[in-house]
């Protein structure tokens, strides 16, 4: 499956946001959006990616 994972093309074996996130070592805090729709965290094992989709795992970040 051929996916956009933070604006890079990805093949990956896994289709579960969860196995992906896990796959990526994604450390929190963050937030996922997938097409440009939030995903909220206790959907991530419930939610499935199709071939095409775009994945974006963003942090905080600080400033002043």
């Amino acid at each position: 499956m051929k996916i956009l994972l933070n604006g890079e093309a990805q093949e990956l074996a896994h289709s579960e946001l969860h196995e992906i996130i896990k796959q990526h070592e994604f450390k929190p805090p963050f937030a996922v959006a997938i097409n440009n729709t939030f995903v909220p965290k206790h959907l991530y094992v419930t939610t499935y990616l199709q071939d095409g989709d775009t994945l974006d795992v963003v942090s905080p970040i600080q400033g002043g």
